[in-house]
């Protein structure tokens, strides 16, 4: 039995009740919402360790949901949208997203991706607790506790998501290599590539945006054209 609770909050109660089947039968405990509202206090109330979460609900939306989630908390968000267009799926990435699934969909592509986005998550906090060295990075900047996992850029801490800080360590920790898209994605999502993805590329302007001072202009996380991104220090 696995002791990671999940939080599904999706106005359509079948949708909901086929996810609960699904996450129920890999040992998951499952909170249910139907709205918003009702997503957001249980996340007041409980330990939650991913969200699936709609983005066509009455009320409050996906999007504003994922917004006001992101301020207090990093743990990873799947959403979901009858939406397939990639200005949609940017549109909910760049809110804050870590992955984005279009309905119909298949439930074990979901419980796949639910179990990726936990393995990077859970791994992520473990490392903050059994590293027990100093561990600091610091260029242009920028300042990276690893044993805490912090980062300060000009002594004011942002807040990441983990994928955003997966791939901000993996950049930092290589300094002046360049990574290509494809080699991002697999390095932290540990998934096959497939042309024509732009998960690498919203989350590198999600994390430009945090972390530059004129992200259109970046002089932090670098864009070697055609190539890929690289940092220097």
């Amino acid at each position: 039995m696995n002791d990671y609770n999940i939080l599904v909050i999706d106005d359509e109660i079948e949708i909901v009740e086929l996810i609960e089947v699904y996450l129920t039968n890999e040992g998951y405990k499952v909170y249910k919402a139907y709205n918003g509202e009702e997503g957001l206090k249980i996340l007041d109330n409980e330990k939650i360790y991913l969200v699936i979460l709609d983005i066509m609900m009455p009320g409050i939306d996906g999007l504003a949901v994922c917004r006001k989630i992101r301020s207090t908390l990093n743990i990873p968000i799947i959403m979901l949208s009858a939406k397939s267009q990639d200005m949609d799926k940017i549109l909910g990435l760049s809110t804050g997203a870590d992955d984005y699934m279009v309905k119909p969909f298949n439930p074990m592509e979901l419980i796949a991706r639910i179990k990726s986005q936990l393995r990077r998550y859970l791994y992520l906090n473990s490392q903050i607790k059994v590293n027990e060295n100093t561990d600091i990075l610091e260029f242009k900047g920028v300042k990276i506790n690893k044993k805490n996992h912090k980062v300060l850029v000009f002594d004011n801490e942002v807040n990441l998501t983990p994928t955003e800080y997966e791939i901000l360590i993996l950049l930092a920790e290589n300094p002046g290599i360049v990574f290509s898209g494809e080699d991002i994605f697999k390095s932290v999502w540990k998934e096959k590539y497939f042309e024509g993805n732009n998960t690498v590329m919203v989350h590198i302007w999600r994390l430009r945006e945090k972390i530059e001072q004129t992200p259109k202009e970046p002089k932090i996380l670098e864009t070697v054209w055609g190539v890929g991104y690289k940092i220097e220090k």
